[in-house]
Order: C-alpha cells, then structure tokens, then sequence
C-alpha cells in the first residue's frame, strides 16, 4: 500500500479535518509562516494534538503572500514526498488566498508528481477534485523563460545559448509573450506567470 502525504493550506481546522478523514493521508505537510496568526497556530496546535500520534505532521515555512515563492516551497515538498514513493495529494482550501493559488500552481509545476489537487467547501464541506494541470511548456521555451529570467535578453544570445536559429528564438519569444511568460517593452522580461511556469 502507498502512503499518502496531504500537503495543506491551513486556516480553520475544518477543511484539513474533512481531508484527514476522508482522503486518509499516512503524512501531513501544513503551509505555514513566520508570525503564524494566532487562530491558525491554535488550529496548527490542535491538528497536532489530535493525530500527532497516528498520521506524522509536519510544517513548512512559506510565505503567505507570495504565491511565487509558495510554488517554488510547494514544488520542492512534492519533488522530495515523491523521492520517497509517497502519493501526493494538495488541499487548497484554507489560508490567504496567495499561499492557497501558490500551492495550486506548485502542483502544476510538478503535476506528473500529484494524485489529488482538492477545496473542501465552506458551506457543505463537500470535496471538490480540481484538475491537475501542468503549464506545459517544452524543454526549450523553458530554457528560453530561464535565461530570460537571468537576464539574458538579446535574440541572439537566446538562440546561441539554446542551440536554435534566431528566426526560431523570435518565434518561441512571441509564443511565450502571446502566453503572457514575457514582456518586450523595454527589453524581454519574465512576467509572475513566467517564473511560475519555470519551477
């Protein structure tokens, strides 16, 4: 059999507990963040004192408003639960909605990693399956997005360093703007959206 990690997002206990219950997860990884509020650390406290001794518990500092970095934190828990033959699942249904859409979007960086991207309603606490998307981008408009993001922004130095012609280099440079990757306003810049996409 499997084991399961839950990575979560927390708030109230509620959602996370629906989770626990249904999607029987053998490891939790809870979102968290220096200066945890105070409602959330009680919550993160009584998770602990609950199923501390049966289902191993974990947390993860992030950030909670920044949804780059929450991918970037989010990736790398699901890269290393994988590693370890884990089955992935992710509850977006509680925290700042930044950390929540960070963790979303770190699930679809690594979506050949993940079973299981789910919200747990307010109202009804139904269990809503979102579906595991990828950004799905090719090997060279990532290496493209990657240069673009250290800096590199001539045409031919792109094409050089990816090993394509420059007539190719403009054509993955407009499809990456027309993805809303880059700008080109003065000079290719990667956008939120590119730095996500490249985790």
């Amino acid at each position: 059999m499997t084991d399961h990690t839950l990575i979560t997002t927390l708030y109230t206990l509620e959602p996370v507990l629906i989770c626990v219950t249904r999607l029987s997860p053998s490891k939790i990884i809870i979102l968290t963040e220096e200066d945890t509020a105070e409602k959330k650390a009680q919550a993160e406290q009584i998770l602990e004192a609950t199923f501390g001794k049966v289902i191993e518990i974990k947390k993860a500092v992030t950030s909670l408003y920044d949804p780059v970095r929450v991918a970037q934190d989010v990736a790398a828990l699901i890269e290393k639960e994988h590693a370890q033959g884990r089955k992935v699942q992710i509850n977006v249904s509680g925290g700042r909605k930044p950390q929540a859409f960070g963790a979303l979007f770190g699930a679809y960086a690594r979506s050949d990693m993940v079973a299981r991207i789910v919200y747990v309603t307010e109202e009804d606490n139904f269990i809503i399956d979102f579906p595991v998307l990828s950004f799905n981008i090719s090997p060279t408009k990532k290496m493209i997005l990657e240069l673009v993001q250290n800096g590199t922004v001539a045409v031919e130095s792109i094409a050089m360093s990816v090993g394509i012609s420059k007539g190719m280099a403009y054509n993955h440079l407009r499809e990456l703007k027309s993805m809303g990757y880059i700008t080109d306003g003065d000079g290719y810049k990667i956008t939120d959206s590119g730095r996500l996409a490249v985790i």
